[in-house]
């Protein structure tokens, strides 16, 4: 795939992942659309960024989408590449019942039906644009949970099984299907990890983490694991039990707090 003279939309891209791929494609000299919920936060990633364009927009809304998309219709009609980066994620204790339904599933309507809708809306747009493809955020977590976040590893494996399907349907189209699994990266994500949580895992800077998918990306390798995310599928195919028992030490943590 070529990596200049895009058009190119990602959502969540006012912070961390997000943030670190627009700035890098515009350096690249791509034009650079974000997308997030918080137009604050947006403005401010924009002085920082210069050259993009930001529209506020909530991927977990279906009604925002199809704003969304009728105004990149209108405004970008040569969009040629989707990257669905937005995504939430939170530690989970499923004893203490102490979260509401749609606090309890926020992660599903984000990380995964953002993600189908996202993709439902632009298709029809990209297939009709040069050079074209979606991108799917989903985490190393996709091969192995992390216990102490139950929602978030579910939506991001259900992310890596929808990739799989529509890589096969729309084999026969001009639209490449790639996902992108970071490992343990630095950005503010991690927030919520305390230092035993974090034990064993050696976080990736965004910067070398999004260097490494360009890189992916230019060489057509549809499945881009960075760093320990490719250590984690491997184990996760030849020593399954081993590192459940290991990624679930976080829990003993959990409920002795």
């Amino acid at each position: 795939m070529n990596l200049n003279g895009n058009n190119i939309l990602i959502t969540g891209g006012s912070s961390g992942i997000g943030f670190e791929m627009a700035k890098q494609f515009i350096a690249a000299k791509n034009k650079v659309i974000i997308t997030g919920r918080n137009m604050d936060r947006l403005e401010n990633a924009k002085q920082k960024l210069g050259d993009v364009t930001i529209i506020q927009s909530d991927v977990s809304n279906p009604d925002s989408i199809k704003e969304l998309y009728e105004q990149v219709l209108k405004e970008f009609p040569d969009l040629n590449v989707l990257i669905n980066n937005a995504g939430v994620m939170s530690t989970i204790n499923l004893q203490d019942h102490n979260l509401s339904a749609n606090e309890l599933t926020k992660e599903i309507d984000i990380n995964v039906k953002g993600t189908i809708w996202m993709n439902d809306a632009f298709l029809p747009l990209l297939k009709k644009n040069k050079n074209a493809a979606t991108v799917m955020v989903s985490s190393g977590l996709a091969f192995v949970p992390l216990p102490i976040s139950p929602v978030y590893c579910a939506t991001k494996a259900a992310a890596h099984s929808y990739t799989l399907s529509l890589r096969a349907q729309l084999k026969n189209s001009d639209v490449k299907v790639f996902e992108l699994a970071p490992p343990a990266t630095e950005t503010e994500m991690l927030a919520d990890f305390n230092e035993e949580d974090m034990k064993g895992i050696s976080a990736m800077s965004v910067q070398a983490m999004v260097a490494d998918f360009l890189k992916g990306l230019s060489k057509d390798k549809y499945e881009i694991c960075p760093g320990q995310s490719s250590q984690m599928k491997f184990m996760s195919r030849y020593f399954p039990s081993f590192i459940l028992k290991q990624m679930s030490k976080t829990v003993d943590r959990m409920h002795a707090n």
